[in-house]
C-alpha cells in the first residue's frame, strides 16, 4: 500500500510528472523575486517558496542543475524544463517553484525581493514588504552583485 504524506505537507511536481516532491513543512508564503537571473530564468518574476524542512524527491534522474554562479544552481526538469528549485551551495537551502504545487490556494505573497531591478512594464496589486537588491544582499551575506536568494 503506497504510502501518504501527512495531512500538512505540500507536495507538487513538474509539468510532465518525471519529478515530483513532498515537503514535510506546511508553508504558506511565497516571495516574488525581480532580479535578472531570474527573470531570464523563469521568464518573468520567479515566485518562490522557502523551504525550511527537507524535501523528499522522486525522478531525480530526471533533475539537471546549472551552477548560476558561485553560491547557487538553478535546477529544472530535464524532459519538460520546467523550472524547479533554486539550491544555496553553502547551505543546502532549497527554494522551490510556485508553480509546482499540487494546491496553491493556501499560498499569500509577503516578500519581493530585488525590487530595484523590477521593470516598470508590471507591479503586483498586493501590499507587500519590499527589499532592493543590496538589502538582499546585507540580509543573506552574498556580497556579489548578482546573488538572489529567491
Amino acid at each position: 500500500m503506497a504510502e501518504h504524506p501527512p495531512s500538512s505537507a505540500r507536495t507538487g511536481g513538474c509539468l510532465c510528472g518525471a519529478v515530483r516532491f513532498t515537503l514535510s513543512e506546511d508553508v504558506r508564503v511565497f516571495s516574488a523575486c525581480h532580479c535578472a537571473m531570474c527573470r531570464r530564468w523563469t521568464g518573468g518574476p520567479m515566485l518562490a517558496v522557502h523551504c525550511r524542512g527537507p524535501v523528499s524527491w522522486e525522478g531525480t534522474e530526471h533533475i539537471t542543475r546549472y551552477r548560476s554562479s558561485d553560491w547557487a544552481e538553478r535546477c529544472f526538469c530535464a524532459r519538460c524544463g520546467s523550472s524547479l528549485f533554486y539550491h544555496l551551495v553553502a547551505t543546502g537551502e532549497i527554494i522551490l517553484s510556485l508553480g509546482l504545487f499540487d494546491d496553491q490556494s493556501r499560498f499569500t505573497m509577503a516578500k519581493q525581493i530585488f525590487i530595484d531591478e523590477k521593470p516598470p512594464g508590471y507591479a503586483f496589486a498586493n501590499p507587500t514588504e519590499t527589499m532592493t537588491g543590496a538589502e538582499v544582499f546585507a540580509l543573506y551575506g552574498a556580497g556579489a552583485e548578482d546573488a538572489d536568494p529567491a
